[in-house]
């Protein structure tokens, strides 16, 4: 670390004994470093004392900080006290609350007055001409913005004196009252300060480090270059070229130190990837090019990730990395407990409003997520088996009783009957999951939340206002919004990975930095604040601009003493990311006179996949299994093979079998299903009969009760057809319905003979011979919709979910051998097959048949047959005898058909 090399070197030069010096440092992290240089220097005396420059203000201030959720009770208890109007409850005063707070704590660090500012943004003049006409009503945004001002302006204030009287005070609050105390401080403080690396102080600190400058009982080191700092345009070096003007500096006491480490050979690389992952990815193959390039120690190198969420991408990888020091935590709320409590308090939510009614996605999420059991597991597994097959989207709570009562967890599933129940249930739950055997994650995951409720459970029980479900998920997400979990590692070896404000003080040969893209680097105008820009500028609060000079300093720090950088941007627009590399990288492409910047374009680091079908060889055992199959064909079977030979394949061969899925819309499968058992039901008691008008004289109610009994039949309950697309899909199904039996029906009327022969009737061993021999053959079987005789004609109606395709053939020479082995022909191929098999059944062989489609879509079109304008049958079948030769033909591989998205 060169930096606070050179700081120890030139302190042990002239005070060998650092037992009266407190070093000051940004962050906690380089006390590390300090002490590491001080064991290689031999230094054997007293180790100074370390201390961050926040922790410095708050011992002058003589305050007892306080923050977070003891903050928040506090504020509200004293709003609460208040005669405002109108007044938030506790919840919605936590969505504004700590913006709030961010705000008052800059006003009372950068201006001498937070009442000035407050009564600005209040001042009716300035409303008047930003708004003339405020009205009257209380709902219109300007007056409520008035009302919000006004109601801050004696807010604040008052409770400013109820923390004071209590001895606490915000971080805004030690910085306003240290300010006071710093010349006292200064003359009474034993130790010489030594101030490291500092490039943005607040009102407050500079004056602390001026004061101890004054009496000489400071030293002070900056870290800087002249490539920014003597450059007015580098927005990097704002802030040291304005502390370069301290009148404390003079020819005995110089600015130290602004170096030319920047112009020094380097080399920059810019990687422009496609995609987040894809940067993470790409690290490996970094870190070894610098190895074998410079055969470089990885404690020699950093890789920086300004997007904390590509640490797990990050982390896996690096799994091959022996040493890796992770520095930057790990939000918590992006881990799969955190999830599980989310979803807990929306379930909690949810049975506010609906007390015995649970949705099946408000409740899995919850099972999967949190830690199960093995037998917890299996419990888990039967109850989504149960409602997958029975397709349960909404269930009482006695039958989530009955299927999950055994889980630790089953009392968060019922409706809390208050919040501190409920916060002590979730508390204990939380307690009681660390005995159990958990990955160190998860255990870091559930120790935080199990604090954090244990905070809230202790603070809250001292105040007398109500704290609902509600407040709680708010509470506890204002909490876990900023939370991380801190990894523990070594940070003087291995590879370091880190966050950009982790690296303060510390300096890398080797420098990685991830997601250098607008919007991560810098920030930009992204505050979140009340205050606009002019009134943030007027009164010297920090805008996003001294935030981005900020961060500016931190990336050319990095950059100015490495010899080697490595900038990757993710270069894909998707949600907020533009796609566009941080503005920084333009600065340096157009205005870094001294290195050759590399450019390299990452398209995707995953293997390039060709747009090639897949390809299945038939192996003898595939073979085997498709003689198997020969004893059981059906239409379906050849239908699945025309429209994709995968498919036939993973269903017939395989015999895999679809995922059962719960739907929260009914299937078009599901859908024909419905209608095919109404009509099952209401036919199968007039069956075998010439009918009569009467006969087809079917009631509204006796539809609605063969629905019922249809409903049952598919496992549904009757609750998923009660609201919403479903109910619309019941009801097209029972218009469905009576537009059949309502044109049999006029068939009648009209003086046709009409008899239902059969529904649904099963036919099997039907053999189908592909030689002349009569050696090879297939046997069909299946089920047929139904079979009818309209004036002596004897008819084979199959019902389609789909609008009726060609089903008008024409058969010559040409065509004869693959007629049929085409997609489009699916529907014309099922029914030819239907005609063959009902020649071949013994009670109607011989008979004139026709085979028709009757489509669910196009109902008044009624059955529409299959017709032969050239050709016939026995041609027909030559197509499908070819097409099923060619499925057990072991030199046709099955060939994937890829089809359009859209198809």
């Amino acid at each position: 670390m060169k930096f606070l090399d050179k700081i120890i070197t030139e302190l042990l030069a002239e005070h060998p004994d650092l037992s009266g010096f407190t070093i000051v440092i940004p962050g906690k992290r380089p006390a590390v470093f300090i002490k590491k240089i001080l064991a290689e220097k031999q230094y054997s005396g007293f180790l100074p004392t370390f201390c961050t420059i926040e922790e410095l203000i708050a011992e002058i201030s003589g305050k007892q900080p306080v923050q977070g959720i003891a903050l928040w009770l506090m504020a509200y208890d004293s709003y609460q006290q208040l005669d405002l109007s109108p007044k938030d409850d506790f919840a919605s005063f936590l969505k504004w609350f700590p913006t709030v707070q961010k705000d008052w704590d800059d006003m009372l660090k950068f201006s001498d007055d937070d009442r000035a500012i407050l009564e600005f943004m209040f001042d009716e003049e300035r409303i008047k001409n930003w708004a003339q006409n405020l009205g009257e009503d209380e709902e219109v945004p300007r007056k409520k913005f008035l009302n919000f001002w006004k109601n801050m302006n004696v807010f604040l204030p008052f409770l400013k004196k109820q923390l004071q009287a209590k001895n606490l005070a915000t971080a805004g609050m030690i910085h306003e009252a240290a300010r006071n105390q710093i010349n006292s401080f200064a003359d009474q403080y034993k130790n010489r300060l030594v101030f490291c690396g500092f490039n943005a102080f607040t009102p407050v600190e500079e004056q602390l480090v001026r004061q101890f400058l004054q009496r000489d009982k400071a030293q002070i080191y900056f870290h800087g270059d002249r490539y920014y700092t003597e450059d007015e345009r580098q927005e990097a070096g704002i802030f040291l070229r304005k502390y370069q003007t301290w009148k404390e500096f003079n020819k005995s006491r110089k600015f130290r130190w602004i170096e030319d480490d920047f112009s020094k050979p380097k080399q920059i690389k810019v990687y422009e990837v496609s995609g987040n992952v894809s940067q993470a990815q790409l690290l490996p193959s970094i870190l070894n090019s610098l190895q074998h390039a410079s055969g470089t120690e990885l404690s020699d190198t950093a890789v920086v990730l300004l997007d904390e969420h590509l640490l797990p991408a990050a982390l896996d990888s690096l799994s091959n990395v022996e040493q890796l020091n992770i520095t930057m935590g790990f939000p918590l709320k992006n881990m799969a407990f955190s999830n599980a409590v989310k979803h807990i308090f929306h379930l909690q939510k949810q049975l506010a409003k609906r007390p015995n009614s649970y949705y099946y996605n408000d409740v899995l999420p919850i099972l999967e997520e949190l830690p199960n059991t093995s037998e917890e597991l299996k419990t888990v597994a039967t109850f989504k088996s149960l409602i997958e097959e029975r397709n349960i989207v909404y269930f009482s709570e006695s039958f989530l009783k009955s299927a999950l009562d055994s889980l630790s967890y089953f009392p968060l599933l019922i409706k809390a009957e208050s919040s501190d129940l409920f916060l002590k249930q979730i508390y204990n739950f939380c307690y009681d999951l660390k005995f159990r055997e958990l990955d160190d994650l998860q255990f870091e995951n559930i120790a935080h939340f199990e604090k954090i409720f244990k905070i809230i459970k202790n603070q809250t029980a001292s105040y007398q206002f109500d704290i609902t479900i509600e407040t709680l998920e708010v509470l506890v997400n204002q909490v876990i919004s900023s939370e991380t979990i801190d990894f523990q590692g070594e940070p003087l070896q291995g590879l370091q990975l880190m966050g950009l404000l982790e690296t303060r003080l510390l300096n890398f040969k080797n420098v990685i930095m991830l997601s250098v893209n607008e919007g991560k680097l810098p920030l930009g105008n992204t505050q979140n604040t009340y205050l606009p820009y002019d009134v943030r500028q007027h009164f010297g609060l920090h805008t996003f601009l001294e935030n981005d000079s900020i961060y500016a300093y931190h990336f050319y720090l990095l950059i100015q003493e490495s010899d080697s950088v490595h900038l990757l941007f993710n270069a894909l627009s998707s949600g907020v990311n533009t796609g566009e590399k941080s503005r920084f990288i333009t600065q340096l492409e157009f205005e870094d006179q001294f290195h050759s910047i590399e450019h390299t374009i990452i398209e995707n680091l995953s293997a390039s996949v060709e747009a090639q079908p897949i390809e299945i060889e038939k192996t003898p055992k595939v073979t085997e299994r498709l003689h198997e199959w020969k004893n059981r064909v059906s239409a379906t079977h050849l239908t699945s093979y025309l429209y994709n030979p995968i498919d036939f394949y993973l269903n017939k061969v395989l015999e895999t079998r679809a995922v059962n899925e719960i739907e929260e819309q009914l299937s078009v499968k599901n859908y024909g299903n419905l209608v095919h058992y109404v009509l099952q039901i209401i036919y199968d008691t007039i069956t075998g009969k010439v009918l009569t008008s009467e006969d087809l004289n079917i009631s509204d109610d006796r539809i609605k009760e063969a629905m019922n009994q249809s409903i049952a039949q598919l496992k549904h309950q009757p609750e998923f057809y009660e609201r919403g697309i479903n109910f619309i899909h019941k009801s097209i199904a029972e218009r469905v319905v009576k537009n059949i039996i309502s044109y049999d029906r006029n068939l009648v009327l009209e003086g046709h003979s009409l008899k239902i022969i059969a529904l649904e009737r099963k036919f099997e061993e039907v053999d189908f011979y592909l030689d002349e021999t009569r050696l090879e053959k297939v046997s069909f079987y299946g089920f047929i919709d139904r079979i009818d005789e309209l004036d002596g004609v004897l008819r084979v109606i199959d019902y389609k979910t789909a609008k009726t395709k060609d089903l008008t053939l024409s058969i010559d020479e040409k065509n004869i051998d693959e007629y049929l082995m085409n997609d489009l022909k699916k529907q014309a191929l099922q029914l030819c097959i239907y005609q063959y098999v009902l020649g071949q059944l013994p009670e109607f062989a011989g008979k004139y048949t026709e085979t028709a489609i009757w489509s669910l879509t196009e109902v008044n079109k009624g059955a529409v047959s299959l017709q032969f304008t050239k050709g016939n049958l026995k041609d027909a079948m030559v197509s499908l005898r070819n097409l099923i030769l060619e499925i057990l033909n072991p030199e046709v591989p099955f060939t994937e058909k890829i089809r359009p998205v859209f198809d």
